[in-house]
């Protein structure tokens, strides 16, 4: 029998054939790869989406792979924006949707499982059913799975409290290149050899994929307060959040806007060319109030002026709104974001040098950025670039230029080139320089080990 024969013996109706669902499940939301669909051209459709039920169901749809020589795509919701998933013509996506909902739950040991292809914000909801919460809340959370979360080592808005997706999770389960399933055990912590965990989270779907995943819950905090200051000086902000960080308090949400960022989401609340700072502050009951006056002392001393209480309203309101890349490209407009992170001794130079490197492409009309998650011994900086290219036909050259400028810039620097958005393709090229010759050789390595055919998702993460 030929390929989709013997996966339909196995998934039935899990197997999907129709054109139209194959081309749907093809791709991530990369704008590189967005560019040729919005001048006309046509998805590359997979042969097949295997959508099992279960972990045994896939473990045998790999394994059929495996024995026809089939690349496999797994794919979750497909909200990554690096080019994590992108089908060839002659490949299986293997997309965990049927494999979601609430498996358990422990209210004693704040401890839920759900199936790896559950939507973010309905895992979320479900937590809170029970007063409970995951406490990750990526922009993306209304179209990502938490499997999606795992495998790119997804971090969330609320992270300086909360933690990002490795502080959260407690276990897996996963099917591993060769079609065996493994499953962690569930320990607060073990001193059992390296943590096995690790090397699933940020594979991207490169060694396996995951398919149940245990969370660590937090109570329901109460509800929190909200604050804002200005600096007239994007610096001033970055050392207030360094201050506050150094003194041990953690709210929440920490989010500096640079001068030109700040005007497009505060200008009612502030001067133009200043920086806007928001918090927000939460945890058990009383320590909101004492965080948020604290905080607010350190912001005062390095010259941060309060805001108006909309500024945060405001952005709580519209924080997960954005414009689709095929509204922009229809505007002639090619735009993405890049998250970089580094020390606060190098965080001022690295703002200045990737906005300079963007700034000198040919075409760029905007580039600016923002702060969105602290840590005791540094920050990152989220940058978003717009160009506008006088021919369609220069859209992706423009798009890769920017790309090369800013992670030149932030390389030359030492700076992380990737904070929580993962590798995909369009950083695939950068990791040389982001963990070494020895780090590449652990990789390939521990690809050569897992998926020594190279039929997970192939041309992503590993150069």
């Amino acid at each position: 029998m030929g390929l989709t024969d013997d996966l339909a013996s196995v998934l039935g109706d899990g197997l999907l054939l129709d054109e139209a669902e194959r081309a749907e499940r093809a791709r991530d939301t990369w704008m590189r790869s967005q560019i040729p669909l919005s001048a006309g051209q046509a998805v590359v459709a997979p042969v097949a989406v295997c959508a099992p039920a279960d972990a045994v169901e896939l473990a045998e749809a790999v394994k059929i792979c495996i024995a026809h020589g089939a690349p496999m795509i797994p794919r979750g919701s497909g909200s990554g924006v690096v080019g994590g998933v992108l089908a060839s013509a002659d490949s299986v996506v293997l997309s965990t949707e049927r494999m979601s909902g609430l498996r358990s739950v422990s209210s004693s040991d704040l401890l839920a499982t759900v199936g790896a292809g559950t939507n973010g914000l309905a895992a979320e909801e479900r937590m809170q059913e029970d007063g409970l919460t995951i406490g990750h809340w990526p922009q993306s959370i209304e179209l990502s799975t938490v499997g999606g979360w795992v495998a790119t080592r997804a971090s969330g808005q609320y992270s300086t409290a909360y933690g990002n997706i490795e502080d959260v999770v407690y276990g897996l389960e996963a099917v591993l290149a060769d079609g065996s399933i493994y499953r962690t055990r569930e320990t607060p912590r073990a001193a059992a050899g390296p943590d096995l965990r690790h090397v699933l989270m940020g594979s991207e779907g490169t060694l396996g994929v995951v398919t149940e995943v245990t969370f660590s819950l937090r109570e329901q905090p109460e509800p929190g307060v909200r604050q804002a200051f200005h600096f007239a000086d994007f610096a001033d902000g970055i050392d207030s959040i360094r201050r506050v960080m150094r003194a041990g308090w953690r709210p929440p949400v920490v989010r500096l806007y640079d001068g030109r960022e700040s005007w497009r989401h505060f200008r009612d609340q502030m001067p133009k060319g200043d920086s806007m700072l928001i918090f927000l502050h939460e945890g058990p009951p009383g320590v909101a109030p004492v965080e948020a006056a604290a905080v607010a002392e350190i912001c005062a001393a390095t010259g941060g002026s309060a805001a108006p209480d909309e500024a945060v309203d405001g952005w709580f309101a519209h924080r997960n709104t954005v414009p689709s890349w095929d509204e922009l490209l229809k505007t002639g407009v090619v735009a993405d974001t890049i998250e970089i992170a580094t020390d606060w001794t190098r965080l001022p130079a690295l703002y200045t040098a990737v906005v300079d490197a963007l700034n000198g492409v040919p075409g760029v009309v905007a580039a600016s950025a923002h702060s969105s998650h602290a840590y005791r011994s540094g920050a990152n900086l989220y940058f978003t670039l717009a160009a506008t290219p006088s021919d369609p036909s220069e859209y992706a050259a423009t798009y890769d230029a920017c790309w090369a400028a800013a992670l030149q810039a932030a390389d030359g620097l030492g700076a992380g080139l990737a904070h929580h958005h993962g590798v995909g393709r369009v950083r695939r090229d950068w990791m040389r320089a982001e963990v070494g010759e020895g780090g590449l050789t652990m990789l390939r390595g521990i690809k050569g080990a897992l998926d020594p055919s190279g039929l997970f998702n192939p041309g992503v993460l590993i150069p």
